[in-house]
């Protein structure tokens, strides 16, 4: 298959949701002459959900593959057994190799709803550990020698967690003050002069005092060696590109560092803008703020509608196909004050149409008008085999009504939970269910007794 050199196309790719292209001019002047490149995306399977927060990189694959070119799609089941780097705390909890390959059985099957892994330019599926589990410490210590301390020092979450950071007394918001105290005796300075300082998130001062600080985190030796094996994916897979989302960014930098190194070879790198969860924090499954690529249309529609006004925008951009003029005139809309309930509306029928179709999305749309706006209950609720007696919370867990026990405990608490319109508020409940009985989670999930 030969490759596009169509020029609307390629600034297509290089520009519509792209945040950063390291050496735009390199990859500009590649994709103009027509040579096939070999590019890759990885996923680190830490959940088994893929959602349109990968989707965004997905669809630029996609339109890489479109254009003729040779697409990986890399499951990172070795790098995924560490995790990587976080400033949210300490490093993360190692996963086993059971447990990773169990996120990702069903990857495929989720991204297929945009990659194609068939046809005449199909995608190709490849795992690190192939490479990586043949690693020895004689190989990683050249390896490590490419790189610097100092290099990986400068990486933002490790500077993040190398300051001392406060808690706002207003809002409880933990963030890194404007004064960052590098050191403990400018953090005793600090609090000797009882000084005080404003809060990034409520905007109020907040002094700064003993017990609302949090001393620098820990890093440990292995989350400095992540980066390193990233990169040397692009380094066993002799690739192009790299492709991915720009909280990446530092990561795939080092794979562009290692292709230079030893294989004297530039690698391109294109990262894509973060498209951000419903409720305004990053897309993950930690916060339960996710839209899936294997949720139904009726899950979609009515996530979307529940998600933050602000984000109205940044989802047309990211998660749609809509053209430019068509979200300038949702800017548009929003400066007029066109109620954003008609906006999310528009979105949800936009996004499920791409994964579900047309017809789907409309349905979707009737049966949230029935359910939440007439107060009635879906016309076509799933049907599970009668358990007896059992605890509620198992119950939950057991028929994907949440994803932990723990979640299921926190729905119920907060009277989330009604079997038949009776609300329960007993965590620990027992139901012994009949026939007919019909359980309602939050507003979206109902489930019904055969």
């Amino acid at each position: 298959m030969k490759t596009s050199q169509n020029p609307e196309k390629i600034q297509e790719i290089l520009q519509r949701r792209v945040q950063d292209v390291v050496k735009f001019s390199e990859l500009e002047k590649l994709l103009k002459s027509g040579k096939k490149l070999r590019l890759y995306n990885g996923v680190d399977p830490s959940g088994a959900k893929l959602h349109l927060g990968h989707a965004v990189v997905l669809r630029k694959l996609k339109e890489f593959q479109d254009a003729g070119h040779e697409v990986i799609l890399l499951i990172g089941d070795f790098t995924g057994m560490i995790g990587d780097p976080t400033d949210r705390g300490a490093a993360r909890k190692p996963l086993t190799r059971k447990e990773v390959l169990s996120n990702a059985k069903d990857y495929q099957k989720q991204a297929a709803r945009i990659l194609d892994f068939k046809g005449k330019n199909p995608v190709k599926i490849k795992y690190n550990s192939k490479w990586l589990d043949k690693i020895s410490f004689q190989d990683l210590i050249p390896l490590a020698s490419n790189f610097t301390v100092n290099q990986f020092l400068e990486r933002d979450m490790f500077q993040k967690r190398l300051k001392w950071r406060m808690a706002c007394v207003h809002c409880f918001h933990v963030f890194i003050s404007p004064r960052q105290f590098g050191t403990r005796m400018a953090y005793d300075t600090a609090i000797i002069e009882n000084k005080e300082t404003t809060c990034p998130n409520c905007g109020k001062n907040t002094p700064i005092i003993k017990n609302e600080m949090f001393p620098p985190e820990p890093i440990h030796l292995h989350e400095f060696l992540y980066p390193l094996m990233q990169g040397y994916d692009s380094v066993a897979m002799d690739v192009d590109l790299e492709v991915g989302g720009n909280d990446q960014l530092f990561n795939m930098l080092a794979g562009r560092t290692l292709m230079q190194k030893l294989k004297g070879k530039t690698k391109a790198v294109l990262t894509c803008p973060l498209l951000l969860g419903l409720d305004g924090r990053k897309m993950s499954k930690t916060f339960n703020n996710t839209i899936n690529l294997d949720d139904s249309a009726q899950e979609m529609f009515g996530k979307i509608m529940s998600m933050k006004d602000e984000l109205i925008v940044n989802y047309f951009e990211l998660a749609t196909d809509e053209p430019r003029e068509v979200i300038e005139q949702v800017k548009k809309d929003i400066q007029a004050g066109v109620n954003p309930r008609d906006l999310k509306a528009r979105l949800a029928k936009s996004i499920i149409t791409m994964y579900h179709g047309l017809e789907q999305a409309q349905t979707a749309e009737e049966e949230f008008e029935r359910v939440f706006k007439d107060k009635g209950k879906p016309t076509d609720i799933l049907e599970v085999e009668n358990p007896g007696k059992i605890s509620l919370v198992d119950f939950m867990v057991e028929n994907n009504l949440t994803d932990s026990k723990n979640n299921a405990r926190r729905l119920i608490e907060q009277k989330a939970v009604s079997i038949n319109n009776q609300k329960i508020t007993d965590r620990e409940a027992g139901v012994n269910f009949q026939a007919g009985d019909i359980i309602q989670v939050g507003k979206r999930k109902f489930l019904k007794i055969k």
